[in-house]
């Protein structure tokens, strides 16, 4: 092992050690941006061999997390507007990495995440949604922690859903918008959204150095911090996940 390795997980361990577990998020977003920037870093032709790269570095992510005790954890894997406006053959390699390398290792004996979808699947193609159903189905029964996948997502249409589904809540039982409009709550629109069941985020932490949530969880990270880290999501390493809960601890620590 080399002086650069050893240094490296002398400060991972360092950075670890700082951690108080009393500070720590219970639930991690990630938007896991710059895949194909990365790739293009790295002197690959094909810009979406970033793609794939970014889809197996999920595997380490989760890995920290359940190392750490963080039992939730959602990633922006694509927008509607990623799945709209980019070239066809950009976006058909990106569901071939959802199907072969996320949803298949889910699915996986010894793979603790239980698989919750954020996003509208008749956006996708069709095999891609069904690949992501199985996997939801097939995890179900998991009692480790929860991974939510962000897909076919855009925070503003996940509002407008949850207040429609409200609202054909309040009609099924017999109510009024009146009715409605009197006793409406936060807490009411936020039992509609695509995941009621799962807590809000703690931590929401975007790669590539852009600084803008990109209508990502807008109503869950109400009271989120936000986190942006320079580096491409395939190079995000350890030490910068470190880093960020280290952040996120040092600014609740102030609160």
């Amino acid at each position: 092992m080399g002086a650069p390795r050893i240094l490296y997980r002398l400060y991972a361990k360092r950075l670890r050690r700082e951690l108080r577990p009393d500070l720590l998020p219970r639930h991690v977003a990630v938007a896991m941006d710059g895949n194909r920037r990365w790739a293009r870093q790295q002197g690959f032709a094909d810009a979406g061999v970033g793609h794939r790269y970014g889809a197996e570095h999920l595997d380490d992510l989760l890995g920290w997390c359940a190392q750490i005790g963080i039992d939730h954890v959602t990633v922006y894997v694509a927008s509607v507007d990623n799945l709209t406006k980019r070239d066809g053959g950009e976006v058909a390699h990106l569901m071939d990495m959802i199907e072969a390398v996320i949803a298949d290792r889910l699915m996986r004996p010894g793979n603790r995440w239980r698989l919750h979808i954020a996003g509208q699947l008749d956006r996708l193609p069709d095999a891609t949604a069904a690949a992501l159903k199985t996997a939801v189905e097939a995890t179900a029964d998991r009692a480790g922690g929860h991974l939510t996948i962000a897909i076919g997502y855009d925070g503003q249409t996940e509002i407008v859903d949850a207040v429609r589904s409200l609202l054909e809540h309040e009609a099924a039982q017999g109510g009024t918008i009146g009715d409605l409009a009197d006793r409406l709550s936060p807490a009411d629109i936020g039992l509609h959204r695509y995941t009621p069941d799962l807590p809000a985020a703690d931590l929401i932490i975007r790669t590539s150095g852009e600084r803008r949530l990109s209508s990502f969880l807008l109503w869950q990270s109400a009271g989120a911090e936000l986190y942006f880290c320079d580096v491409y999501w395939p190079g995000f390493r350890h030490v910068d996940f470190l880093r960020a809960l280290r952040d996120y601890a040092r600014r609740r620590a102030r609160s």
